[in-house]
């Protein structure tokens, strides 16, 4: 069973900048496909950024330039730092863990682990 507990939420004016941590049991990141999501009041939950141990990196349109997803290994932690907030970026966020397919080189799209969600209030 995959544990995932997120930190690093908080408020924040427009143009600032937040760290997400999501801190996973066991060797997650070698096993799993990692990332983060989004749900905002009243939205749908959206994927925000995808990271499989080699390196690859997926993100949404909206945060690209602006958003980085990265994961430590040894202190089985990943990361998204999120610079120049906008309001819309406010959301919960979710970070997850999807099965690797394919030989590991792709992520099924199940997304079958989940944490608790940290909450990102961007003011303008």
């Amino acid at each position: 069973q995959v544990q995932l507990v997120e930190s690093g939420g908080g408020s924040v004016q427009s143009g600032g900048s937040l760290r997400l941590s999501c801190a996973a049991s066991g060797d997650t990141y070698r096993r799993y496909c990692m990332g983060w999501f989004r749900q905002a009041p009243g939205k749908e939950r959206e994927g925000v950024a995808t990271i499989i141990n080699d390196g690859r990196t997926t993100y949404t349109n909206s945060v690209k330039g602006r958003f980085t997803i990265s994961q430590d290994g040894a202190k089985n932690t990943l990361y998204l730092q999120m610079n120049n907030l906008k309001p819309e970026d406010t959301a919960m966020y979710f970070c997850a863990a999807d099965y690797r397919v394919a030989g590991g080189s792709y992520c099924s799209g199940s997304w079958p682990f989940w944490g608790q969600g940290t909450q990102v209030t961007v003011s303008s």
